[in-house]
């Protein structure tokens, strides 16, 4: 049996990094307030990496931090002041794409790890960044399963691939055409995602009128069909794409993929795909998803060439912020409309998910009510199980 593989999120903030956590991440990677890749998300602060840190430290999980964008040279003069900042937060590692930060971050005594920036898709490349000192790699999303293997059998060092989020039309890393088109660097946190726009196609000078406007847009990679292989790969960190994203598809995501790597290795020979972890993935995202090059399938199969429709999660209705075990009723923070009647389903931090019937809902002076449709309201709803903090209700699936 091999190795219980990371499982690694996205955190785009102290909140997210905690849900992540606490919904069953081994680790979590997020951006500092300098030379991070994600220039439009709410990025860390030293002073919450510190905290960030010091709350995964304590339950046994790590932090690794993105330096990972391509660096000019004024900026190499505030990168050793940076790095001794993230030394002194106590972080595990960073993640680098300039192989100019390799030496610096060795200088101050920090692990680095290679981005998926860096295309890496053959064991000669991988050997060499290893020999530069680098002691994990991060495999480009475009790798083939036979890519992985042959890595795997040639080089001795931790390998990390994505097993969930959204694709770059291009290589990772390599588009220009957010350069091109908006003046916003791809390569430096600012990409404008030009591959999600519409565009006009023209044949033989004359415009092509179609169902829906063209696009050249990737579906999302969904890897959970293939964990088992991807297990026996020896792959050591499983990663999730997604540090703009919501704390529900953080929480969703997460708790998905911890449920189905600990099933596998608790029995391995009897494990069983299961089709509801698939429904809940699909009612978590707003695009289709494939394994993509994995197997092969980067054809049209992968792409929205004649465009899609991306639709706001509806399923997810509410926080869970405190629980009464005496009378039984949870306080909820509403996210979606719900209402007295509804099927839905609460799953949470160490608690296994339950269904149940909305029979019984009470608003903050206590009377009850039938609808909950004001954006954040606070209620309290009668459940038939004890929950925990930072549970989630949602519709049930």
């Amino acid at each position: 049996m091999k190795n219980k593989p990371e499982l690694l999120a996205p955190a785009g903030d102290l909140e997210r990094l905690k849900i992540a956590i606490l919904y069953g991440a081994d680790a979590v990677y997020l951006g500092g307030p300098m030379f991070g890749l994600r220039a439009n998300a709410n990025n860390f602060s030293l002073e919450e990496i510190k905290e960030g840190v010091l709350f995964a430290h304590e339950k046994g999980k790590k932090v690794y931090v993105t330096v990972n964008i391509v660096m000019h040279n004024k900026e190499l003069e505030a990168l050793e002041t940076y790095l001794k900042h993230l030394k002194e937060c106590q972080v595990d590692a960073i993640i680098i794409s300039d192989p100019a930060i390799i030496p610096v971050a060795h200088k101050v005594g920090l692990e680095v790890h290679l981005s998926t920036q860096q295309s890496t898709l053959n064991y000669e490349a991988v050997k060499l960044w290893k020999a530069l000192g680098v002691t994990r790699v991060v495999i480009a999303r475009e790798a083939s399963e036979a890519d992985i293997a042959d890595i795997k059998n040639h080089v001795a060092i931790e390998l990390e691939c994505f097993i969930h989020g959204a694709m770059c039309a291009s290589y990772s890393g390599r588009c220009v055409l957010s350069n091109f088109l908006t003046a916003r660097d791809s390569n430096r946190g600012g990409c404008s995602q030009i591959c999600r726009w519409d565009f006009d196609l023209y044949g033989d000078d004359e415009k092509l009128e179609g169902e829906k406007p063209f696009t050249f847009c990737t579906k999302d990679l969904s890897m959970l069909k293939v964990l088992p292989k991807m297990i026996e790969l020896g792959i050591d960190s499983f990663k999730i794409e997604g540090r703009m994203r919501s704390i529900y598809y953080i929480a969703t995501i997460v708790s998905v993929y911890r449920k189905v790597i600990d099933s596998y290795f608790k029995d391995k020979e009897h494990y069983q795909y299961q089709e509801r972890y698939e429904q809940i993935l699909t009612n978590c995202a707003n695009r289709e998803s494939t394994v993509q090059f994995f197997n092969g399938s980067y054809g049209v199969e992968a792409q929205y060439y004649n465009g899609r429709i991306e639709l706001s999660n509806q399923d997810f209705l509410g926080v869970i912020i405190d629980y009464d075990d005496e009378t039984g009723y949870a306080t909820i923070e509403e996210r979606n409309y719900f209402k007295l009647g509804d099927q839905v389903e609460i799953f949470g931090p160490e608690k296994e998910t339950f269904s149940f019937k909305i029979t019984e809902i009470l608003d903050e002076e206590n009377q009850k009510i039938e609808v909950v449709n004001h954006p954040l309201q606070v209620v309290k709803v009668k459940v038939p199980k004890e929950v925990t903090k930072l549970s989630m209700m949602r519709k049930n699936i």
